[in-house]
């Protein structure tokens, strides 16, 4: 493969694409397991209390790992965009990108504990 990016002692930024592709690929395996680790979670709820509780699993579960696979996509495009792509266009598509990913993790916050992220902490401890 051709070096995306070269400088005159030789050096290619290769290594950092490879790096972001393996941090995409995670990001994608993390998401699968959140879903079938959710799907088992909520079965295993199902049988052993009622649907409501089901549910709950299910959608905790599933939350969690949406939220970490977002943030792993957002550190690959974030490498991809510092070392591969400096154009003033991918740091705007980037900000894009990270505008709407953290739009999509505080719905999902939302959907799973009822509270915007920010008004986490001012919960009293027995609310939680």
């Amino acid at each position: 493969m051709p070096a995306l990016v070269a400088f005159e002692s030789g050096f290619t930024f290769d290594l950092a694409r490879d790096v972001a592709e393996i941090i995409e690929v995670l990001a994608i395996a993390v998401i699968c397991i959140g879903v079938l680790v959710s799907i088992i979670g909520g079965l295993v709820d199902w049988f052993r209390s009622n649907a409501d509780d089901a549910f709950e699993t299910f959608k905790r579960y599933i939350a969690r790992g949406l939220l970490i696979g977002l943030d792993l996509l957002i550190a690959a495009d974030v490498i991809k965009t510092v070392t591969l792509e400096g154009t003033i266009e991918s740091a705007v598509v980037l900000g894009l990108l990270v505008l709407i990913r953290t739009f999509l993790s505080w719905s999902l916050v939302l959907e799973v504990e009822g509270v915007w992220p920010w008004r986490r902490s001012r919960q009293a401890p027995d609310e939680a």
